[in-house]
């Protein structure tokens, strides 16, 4: 691809996904633990030669939409139309001010798009003007009539199975698009055959097996498994951390600031909680421990929030491709009562994670008055993490 052309995206989002169950618009339940949404808008997102993702919802979908994609770049979504054409159109209008040279458009429901696939539709978008990834297909198909019997057997040889992202010029399938809809024509099912209905020659490029469109039930069900399998690695990891009590009006304990009558002395804030997990993750990843990441000796960790370094530890954990499985933490003191703050707890680490509040537990226990612990000069805290990787060599 010529480095003067610029590439964007048209991200369609904006279908009800009726025939995949209840649950809410398919591209915004999670498969993985992330939501399908997040997963189509990052290939692109992070992809070298995007520039823009313009997304097209429904417009009661905007706060879900905002709470699935954070920490993505794309642009104010726009709104989209009755049909997936007309949702098409609309985001295409709204890239017009950007200029485009060459237009990917995307199903969100097609959540596992690779790098790979969106260089290749690039590319051949740039050589031919208009192309559509597709695979080959392996079963025998049978037309039938409509007293279901079998009328034909087309030649499997030239058959395709057509995916997303279809690639355009910009200025081609815009006009493509415009025309039919001043033609009244809103029948067309994929950008394909509104470029064929055109006129265009619409060439094809390797798509991938993969990138499959979620659509009923079972398609969750099956790419659950298919990620699940792909994450055999299964790592638990253990954690310790202590602290002892000085002067101060409160401690930060597993992310909560918990009013007390004595202050933690810590050269960070001293959520023994979060540090015993800090450590407990970096164990599963055989990664060394909170003190070689932030090291005490470093004065910019002074007073720090040790949110940052749980947050930290679970980007090491999705940088290798991993997910959490499960966190809990121990808490060893007479007092703060942790009780109490269990549950407030638990949704705090749930949040700096970014894990359902269902894999993280916190319990609390007394040293019997025995100990540093039981003469209330200090907390101390016990952790584990499971996770799931990759299996590598």
């Amino acid at each position: 691809m010529a480095k003067s052309e610029r590439t964007a995206v048209v991200l369609v989002a904006a279908g009800r996904g009726l025939r995949a169950g209840a649950g809410g618009p398919k591209q915004y339940r999670t498969i993985g633990g992330v939501p399908v949404i997040y997963r189509a808008m990052e290939a692109f997102s992070r992809h070298p030669d995007v520039f823009a993702v313009q997304p097209v919802l429904n417009p009661d979908d905007s706060a879900m939409f905002t709470a699935a994609v954070t920490g993505l770049k794309h642009e104010a979504p726009t709104h989209g139309g009755a049909t997936r054409q007309a949702s098409v159109l609309a985001g295409l209008e709204a890239l017009v001010k950007h200029k485009p040279d060459i237009v990917l458009i995307h199903d969100a429901a097609r959540p596992f798009v690779s790098q790979g696939l969106i260089s290749r539709a690039i590319e051949a978008a740039s050589r031919t003007g208009a192309a559509i990834p597709a695979v080959a297909v392996t079963d025998t198909i049978k037309v039938t009539g409509e007293n279901g019997n079998v009328e034909d057997t087309p030649d499997r040889a030239r058959l395709r199975i057509a995916q997303t992202p279809q690639s355009f010029r910009f200025d081609v399938i815009l006009e493509a698009h415009r025309r039919a809809a001043r033609d009244g024509r809103s029948d067309f099912t994929d950008d394909a055959a509104i470029a064929e209905w055109a006129g265009l020659t619409v060439a094809t490029f390797e798509g991938d097996v993969a990138n499959m469109k979620l659509t009923t039930p079972e398609d969750f069900v099956r790419e659950e498994a298919r990620l699940a399998s792909l994450l055999g690695d299964i790592r638990t990891g253990t954690g310790y951390d202590v602290h002892a009590f000085g002067e101060g009006d409160h401690l930060m304990i597993c992310g909560v600031r918990v009013p007390h009558t004595k202050g933690f002395l810590a050269h960070s804030d001293g959520d023994v909680g979060l540090h015993a997990l800090v450590d407990a993750i970096l164990g599963a990843l055989a990664d060394g421990d909170i003190g070689s990441h932030f090291p005490p000796s470093d004065a910019k960790w002074k007073g720090a929030s040790s949110d940052q370094f749980l947050k930290y530890a679970i980007e090491r954990v999705t940088q290798r491709g991993g997910r959490v499985a499960n966190l809990e933490v121990t808490m060893i003191c007479e007092r703060p009562k942790i009780g109490p703050l269990r549950d407030t707890m638990r949704a705090r680490i749930a949040e700096i994670s970014g894990v359902d509040i269902s894999r993280v537990a916190v319990k609390a226990t007394t040293s019997e008055r025995l100990g540093f612990t039981g003469r209330e000069e200090g907390i101390a805290a016990t952790a584990s993490a499971t996770i799931r990787l990759p299996w590598s060599v």
